[in-house]
């Protein structure tokens, strides 16, 4: 009989879920680590996180550099007859004759080319430390891209995890739907023929169709979330939102333990990498304030220079010069506003980094209620599943000889359907809350406690 067959289904369909419903089981299907493997090859942000260390690690090198000597090489090439750079290129020229001693030549002398190759060295010896804070600031950005990528890697892994799953309870909750039509449509059809043998009354047939309909909407909806859910799993992939997936695995009742309030925390402000990035931050700001202040020292720099002054381009006549300078800066007006400046950002680091710290003491205090709140319901639904199982025995049978009407038959069947979804979303929750709990705690570093 058709109550008996619907009966069936529904305990059958409840199992299913109860055991752990599982969905693209051939070999093609995605598992959730290798969502996440795919993720972190094809991800922008993972791109966007290497060019940053590779930025950070460039800015570092370019700093060590700064420690180095810088040689320069030049030609240049000069014509002119004024007498200061005549006489001085004839001594450069090693061409300085008695002749040029004659006083009208000396005064009015004719035009002379000059080919001037010069090789320059100059060397910091003391640079005013200016050199040790660009190195130590570029190694705290250097370590704070570090920190952005992982930070980058566990958000990736939850967006993951969260479109995987959501992904499953989409194509529950479209089987959910679609087997909730067949039972109306079957229950449409016994009414129909119960009114036309004269068994029932055409109420229990009119309560039938607009179950049907109802459970015809939420087919339809259940379809426009899975699409939904399908092109968010290929946004969290990192690939294009067409893309046919398939994910295999089961949203079973697992059970995941999350400590206390002040363990998480402390947790959360050891591994976080958006914290260690902010206290890295921090020094990079004490640093810079210490390089401004360090600008009222001297400056000592060495330097040598080598030359060969030709009037064509073979012959010539070398000079060199070696030396060292030592350079105060009495009056640099600007010094005072850098060091204020330099001051004011480390300020603002200090204050942000503080803020953050109550940020993550908030966020922490938020996932685990929440993830306790999922477990919760899902402990509360678990139990109504089973409840309205066997409302819908009893009811259906009560039904069979006449002892009820159509409108208890379909309400408890409603009631079993509002339990199942209850169960498949509070699984769901309770999966997310708790990669939610391990992200805000910096400890998202792998997937493998979810895999069935």
């Amino acid at each position: 009989m058709r109550s008996v067959t619907g009966s069936v289904k529904i305990l059958l369909a409840c199992l299913v879920v109860l055991a752990g419903t599982g969905f693209g089981q051939d070999r093609e299907a995605l598992t959730l680590p290798l969502a996440v493997e795919v993720a972190m090859r094809s991800h922008p942000l993972v791109r966007v996180a290497g060019a940053g260390r590779e930025m950070a690690e460039a800015q570092e090198a370019e700093a060590r550099g700064s420690r180095w000597p810088m040689v320069q090489m030049s030609e240049t090439v000069v014509n002119g007859n004024n007498p200061v750079f005549v006489f001085g290129s004839l001594l450069e020229q090693a061409r300085f004759r008695e002749g040029n001693l004659f006083l009208p030549r000396l005064n009015n002398p004719d035009g002379l080319t000059n080919f001037r190759f010069g090789v320059s060295v100059r060397a910091p010896l003391f640079d005013q430390f200016q050199a040790r804070t660009r190195i130590r600031q570029a190694g705290l950005r250097s370590g704070q891209a570090d920190q952005r990528a992982e930070q980058i890697g566990q958000q990736i892994r939850y967006e993951v995890l969260r479109g995987y799953y959501g992904l499953m309870l989409a194509q529950v909750r479209q089987e959910v739907a679609d087997e909730t039509v067949r039972l109306a449509e079957a229950d449409v059809k016994v009414s129909r023929d119960r009114v036309e043998a004269g068994t029932t009354v055409v109420a229990d047939l009119l309560a039938a169709e607009v179950q049907l309909a109802e459970m015809r909407q939420q087919q339809v909806q259940a379809v426009g979330e899975l699409v939904t859910a399908r092109a968010g799993l290929n946004t969290a992939l990192g690939v294009s939102i067409e893309t046919p997936q398939q994910v295999s695995g089961q949203l079973i009742g697992k059970r995941f333990e999350a400590e206390e309030v002040a363990e998480l925390i402390g947790a959360a402000l050891q591994n976080r990498p958006d914290v260690r990035q902010a206290g890295l931050a921090v020094e990079s700001g004490m640093a810079g304030e210490k390089g401004a202040r360090s600008e009222y020292l001297p400056r000592v720099d060495l330097f040598a220079n080598f030359g060969v002054s030709r009037n064509n381009w073979v012959n010539g006549s070398g000079d060199y010069a070696i030396g060292a300078s030592v350079t105060f800066n009495l009056l640099d007006a600007g010094r005072r506003a850098r060091i204020d400046q330099a001051r004011a950002a480390r300020g603002m680091l200090a204050a942000e980094q503080e803020h953050l710290l109550n940020q993550v003491r908030f966020e922490v205090v938020r996932a685990r209620q929440q993830f306790l709140t999922a477990r919760e319901r899902m402990v509360v639904a678990e139990r109504m599943i089973a409840q309205a199982t066997e409302a819908v025995r009893i009811v259906q049978d009560r039904y069979r000889e006449g002892l009820t009407t159509m409108t208890e038959v379909l309400r408890a069947q409603a009631t079993l359907a509002r339990a199942r979804m209850m169960v498949i979303a509070a699984r769901y929750d309770y999966y997310v809350g708790y990669a939610q709990v391990l992200l805000v705690t910096g400890r998202l570093t792998d997937v493998q406690a979810f895999v069935s």
